[in-house]
């Protein structure tokens, strides 16, 4: 593997967040402990409430989940995908089931999740990272994902900033990624692991009967 200076745990974190980051074209990486989180993350920022947000009717259960529980109604339609989608007009751009060099461009000034679920392309087993050129949304992002806190200071030494959620990546799997992205499974392009083809719809299940 690349060798890395590591001078605490959390610096494999960072290491990983840049690698992925300029991998695929953008200026911020946050890594998360799921592609799930990270989409409830990107609407509370956006403050995005009391909405329909329209999904393809044949995506993975946590989209619409997340739409849910943030304060919005998922809207199910016949959309066509592979790889990665937006989620209705959030600039939330779901690629979950992609991953390849530069697949941010012409994608600048959304936020674009990722998922490194094990039957994803960088398969660490679980984790999620948000990419986002928003100088802003990075600096509001670290606390909110680390309990309000910051990863430079001993818990008896902090100062909360915020009230915040527990959503980070740890040290441990941030490695592993950098093991598999260093790896030969890893090309510039990949194919993408999902599309509309590869779920069912969930207008199917019952728990979304008042959603059709």
């Amino acid at each position: 593997m690349k060798k890395y200076q590591i001078n605490d745990p959390w610096d494999w974190v960072t290491h990983f967040e840049d690698e992925i980051a300029k991998y695929t074209g953008f200026r911020y990486g946050i890594a998360c402990d799921s592609n799930s989180n990270a989409i409830r993350l990107c609407l509370h920022y956006l403050g995005i409430k009391d909405t329909e947000i329209e999904i393809p009717a044949r995506t993975y259960v946590s989209v619409p989940n997340q739409i849910i529980l943030s304060g919005n109604k998922p809207k199910f339609e016949d959309i066509e995908w592979d790889g990665m989608y937006e989620i209705g007009n959030t600039s939330i751009i779901d690629a979950a089931t992609a991953f390849h060099k530069g697949m941010g461009r012409g994608l600048e000034n959304k936020f674009m999740i990722l998922s490194f679920h094990f039957k994803k392309i960088l398969n660490i087993g679980q984790g999620g990272m948000i990419l986002t050129n928003r100088t802003d949304f990075n600096e509001w992002a670290r606390p909110m994902i680390y309990d309000g806190r910051h990863k430079d200071r001993l818990y008896k030494d902090d100062e909360f900033e915020c009230v915040g959620w527990h959503m980070y990546m740890g040290p441990e799997q941030a490695k592993r990624g950098l093991e598999i992205f260093n790896s030969n499974k890893i090309l510039d392009y990949n194919k993408s692991c999902g599309s509309s083809e590869t779920y069912n719809d969930l207008r199917e299940q019952k728990i979304y009967e008042k959603y059709q």
